[in-house]
C-alpha cells in the first residue's frame, strides 16, 4: 500500500507532460474521498504550473480520476509497533538545520532522512554528527526528460507531497514512530489569483496540506505514525534568529535553488538569495554576514565579501517580495508583511552605520 501510494505521489511529475484529462488507476483502488484528496492535491499543488502554462484548470471535466474496482481490502490501513524516535527530512537550508538541533537539545532519537542529498546536506549531517541516515536515491524517467527537451509541457510540481508519502514508507521500514518537517507559517500565503483561486508555490508545505495529508495518513495508510512540521508556528524572522545561534553551519548551509545547481551555494541573484539576506541582515555582524554569501576563492582572495543589498538587479525583486510587484516570487520565501518586517529592521540597522546600501535606500520610496 504505501508503494502503492508513493506510485501515486509521483503522478504530477507525469501527468504534466501532456494534461491528459483523465488519470485511470489500475494497480489498486481508491475511494470517492481518496480521489477527492488527489485531485484536490493535483489542482491546488500544481497551480503555478498551471499559471505558468496558461492552462484553464476550472474548465468542466479538466481532470477526472478513475479507479478500479478492487475492494479495499486488499491494502489495508497497517498499525505497526514503532519506536518513538524521530525522521527528520534534511534539505540543505538553514529550516530543516533549526528542526534539527532543537530535537536534539529535547535529547530525542533522532534520525535524518535525505533524498538525492547535496553537499550541504552532507555537510550538515556531519557538523551534526548524526549517524541515523536514510538515503533515498530518486531517478526521474529517462522518457519523461525526452518529452521534456521536445517541448512536452514542463513546470512546477508539489514535491513536498511525494517527500510526504515517502518519508511514511521509510518511517515504517526503519521504525519511526515520528516524521518531523520544517515547513513554516509562511507556507500558507499564497503568491496570486489566477482564474479566480489562489495560486501557491508552496501549497504542499502548507497548513492545509498538512492537515488533509495527516487526516488522509490515519485514514488509509499508517494509524500511528506522527507526521508535522516543527516549525509551523514560527515566521520567517523568529527562524532566522533561531538558525544565528548555530555558527557552525554558516559556512556549509545553501537555501538558493540556483546555487544548488551551479555549485555557487549562492547566485546572489534570485528572491531567495535576498530574502535570506534580509532575514540575517538585522541580527548578524556584517563580516560574519558577507562571510556566508562571499563568492568563492580565487588566487588573491580567500573570501570576497558581497553584500547583496548592493545589487542594483534586485531591486525589482525587493518590490516584489513586499508586495509591489506583479505577484511574489515562485520561491520559498516569506510573507509580504514578513519581508517588509525584515527590511525595515536592516534599513533600522544600516542608519546606525550612516550609511545604507542601495536596496535599503530605495526602501522607503517603494514601501
Amino acid at each position: 500500500n504505501l508503494i502503492f501510494h508513493l506510485g501515486l505521489a509521483e503522478i504530477p511529475s507525469y501527468w504534466k507532460a501532456t494534461c491528459s484529462p483523465v488519470i485511470e488507476i489500475r494497480a489498486g483502488h481508491l475511494d470517492k474521498e481518496q480521489i477527492r484528496f488527489w485531485k484536490d492535491l493535483i489542482i491546488k499543488g500544481m497551480g503555478q504550473f498551471f499559471y505558468e502554462n496558461k492552462i484553464n484548470f476550472t474548465k468542466t471535466n479538466f481532470l477526472k480520476i478513475k479507479s478500479n474496482n478492487v475492494t479495499r481490502q486488499d491494502y489495508a490501513t497497517l498499525k505497526k509497533r514503532l519506536i518513538d524516535k524521530v525522521l527528520v527530512p534534511l534539505g540543505g537550508g538553514k529550516d530543516s538545520v533549526v528542526t534539527l538541533e532543537n530535537l536534539k537539545e529535547k535529547r530525542l532519537k533522532i534520525g535524518c532522512f535525505l533524498v538525492n542529498p547535496g553537499k550541504a546536506a552532507e555537510d550538515i549531517v556531519k557538523i551534526a554528527n548524526m549517524r541515523d541516515l536514510v538515503i533515498v536515491g530518486r531517478l526521474i524517467d529517462k522518457k519523461l526528460l525526452e518529452l521534456n527537451r521536445k517541448g512536452f509541457l514542463n513546470g512546477h510540481t508539489p514535491f513536498t507531497a511525494v517527500l510526504s508519502f515517502l518519508s511514511v514508507l521509510c518511517a515504517v521500514l526503519f521504525d519511526y514512530k515520528n516524521i518531523a518537517f520544517s515547513n513554516e507559517k509562511s507556507a500558507d500565503e499564497g503568491n496570486l489569483r489566477y482564474l479566480g483561486r489562489v495560486i501557491n508555490h508552496q501549497w504542499s508545505k502548507s497548513s492545509e496540506f498538512e492537515r488533509k495529508f495527516k487526516s488522509y495518513l490515519r485514514k488509509y495508510l499508517v494509524k500511528n505514525i506522527h507526521y508535522f512540521s516543527f516549525l509551523r508556528k514560527y515566521t520567517e524572522l523568529e527562524i532566522s534568529k533561531m538558525f544565528l545561534k548555530y555558527p557552525q553551519y554558516f559556512s556549509v548551509f545553501s537555501s538558493c535553488n540556483v546555487g544548488r545547481k551551479t555549485g555557487k551555494k549562492w547566485c546572489g541573484n534570485c528572491p531567495k538569495c535576498l530574502f535570506i539576506y534580509a532575514s540575517f541582515y538585522p541580527f548578524l555582524e556584517e563580516k560574519k554576514l558577507l562571510k556566508i554569501f562571499g563568492r568563492p576563492r580565487t588566487r588573491t582572495s580567500s573570501v570576497q565579501g558581497r553584500d547583496i543589498f548592493e545589487n542594483k538587479k534586485l531591486l525589482a525583486t525587493m518590490k516584489s517580495l513586499i508586495g509591489h510587484g506583479s505577484h511574489k516570487p515562485f520561491e520559498c520565501v516569506g510573507t509580504y508583511k514578513e519581508s517588509k518586517k525584515a527590511f525595515e529592521l536592516s534599513l533600522k540597522k544600516a542608519k546606525k552605520t550612516g550609511k545604507a546600501p542601495y536596496l535599503l535606500s530605495k526602501y522607503n520610496e517603494v514601501k
